[in-house]
């Protein structure tokens, strides 16, 4: 049976989203992007356009489950509240669909796909497109991002932890 899953890496400029399917061992992509907020517009205007698009994103592609990059503490405080709030949203939006949430460090996600947890953001990106066998790597970064993150939430589920 397929396991579809949703990867999102938050953000309040561009919350990437990447959508994969497991099915007898071999991962594709369904789905990639980025969804785009402009800096202009206030904050309820722009957690209302998230929280909108992400539940778009999950009615077309109905995932089982999804996993979020959890929120590491920025030197900006201010930044760190605005994407802690984006966060927020697509948990709730996550919650509302009913889809099983599961949160993985910056480390987590690298240490997953490629297998180093300091891994660059370069080394990542390669590696998700090895893994997915795409042609090229997936852009804008924060959809790379969330695809690491699908990815990583995929070998959670398929290899047992010691």
């Amino acid at each position: 049976m397929a396991k579809i899953i949703l990867g999102i890496d938050p953000g309040i400029a561009d919350t990437g989203y990447g959508v994969i399917k497991e099915e007898r061992g071999n991962l594709s992509c369904l789905v990639y992007g980025s969804i785009k907020t402009k800096a202009g517009e206030d904050l309820v205007t722009r957690l209302n356009i998230l929280h909108l698009e992400l539940d778009k994103i999950i009615k077309k592609y109905h995932p089982e489950s999804a996993a979020v990059e959890s929120l590491f503490f920025n030197k900006n405080v201010r930044t760190a509240l605005i994407v802690g709030q984006a966060r927020g949203v697509a948990l709730l939006t996550l919650s509302q669909n009913k889809l099983v949430v599961t949160d993985f460090t910056p480390s987590q996600v690298k240490q997953a796909v490629a297998s180093y947890g300091k891994a660059s953001k370069q080394q990542v990106q390669k590696m998700v497109k090895l893994i997915l066998r795409l042609k090229e790597i997936p852009q804008p970064d924060d959809a790379a991002d969330a695809l690491a993150i699908a990815i990583c939430a995929l070998n959670s589920r398929v290899c047992p932890k010691n």
